[in-house]
């Protein structure tokens, strides 16, 4: 018996041990990028390799550019559209999460019933996010898109290191370098000029608006970018622009 509990024992300490050489991992990185700019994200690299797999020669877009670069009307579109309050919470925005999970909740509940109604033809339910522009840079970064509690619990992890290492304004340039704007199209500059052949700094108001329309599902949008849904919100995202605050 104390033979096992000694094995116990030393098998949750050794858990400990690498779970703490884990985030030590993630503060070094995280701390690097202080001075230097990431060159690939973990959701990058499994893009790029499912593009390889399934489509030849891998189509790739993706540019640097420093924050100074960026058009200060995308800046504030993307956070008018994804995060207003990025300038002032400290990575999570909570009352935004609470919100989100019931939206989730009573979707997966309408979709229960019509499951119920109709066995033949399933349907899924529509997630909705309540996530930051830090926790969407924490999860790009480092981590998988699955969807369970251990993953988010690192995600929270991750966010508030960036937060705790690097100024707001450094988030928001490695998270506007690095965010997918459609298949093989990431970061500001491969944006603008993919979508309106201009360079980053030059976005308009209503350009910067529908890049920022995009980000949540930017695979659906890339096909139809003037689409009606697409240009009544980025109308909605312009009007907020002018209350945001730039970091």
């Amino acid at each position: 018996m104390k033979a096992a509990t000694a094995a116990l024992l030393r098998l949750l300490a050794l858990m400990v041990v690498c779970l703490v050489a884990l985030q030590l991992t993630f503060v070094a990185r995280v701390a690097l990028m202080i001075a230097v700019d990431p060159q690939s994200t973990t959701f990058q690299r499994s893009e790029a390799w499912r593009l390889l797999s399934e489509k030849h020669p891998l189509l790739w877009s993706q540019q640097w550019v420093p924050y100074e670069q960026i058009s200060a009307n995308l800046k504030r579109a993307v956070i008018a559209s994804e995060d207003a309050g990025f300038t002032e919470h400290s990575g999570v925005e909570w009352d935004a999460l609470e919100k989100a999970w019931e939206r989730n909740q009573q979707a997966e509940a309408r979709v229960e019933k019509i499951n119920a109604r109709k066995p033949a033809a399933k349907a899924a339910p529509k997630v909705v996010g309540g996530s930051t522009i830090t926790q969407q840079l924490a999860k790009n970064l480092f981590l998988g898109g699955e969807r369970t509690l251990l993953r988010k619990a690192q995600e929270f992890a991750v966010t508030f290191m960036l937060e705790a290492l690097l100024t707001k304004q450094r988030i928001l340039e490695i998270y506007l370098n690095n965010v997918e704007w459609g298949e093989g199209v990431f970061g500001a500059e491969a944006a603008a000029t993919h979508y309106f052949h201009v360079n980053a700094n030059a976005l308009g108001t209503m350009q910067a608006a529908q890049l920022a329309v995009m980000l949540p599902a930017p695979k659906r949008f890339e096909k139809r970018p003037s689409s009606g849904y697409v240009l009544g919100r980025a109308g909605t995202v312009s009007a907020r622009m002018g209350a945001v605050d730039l970091p």
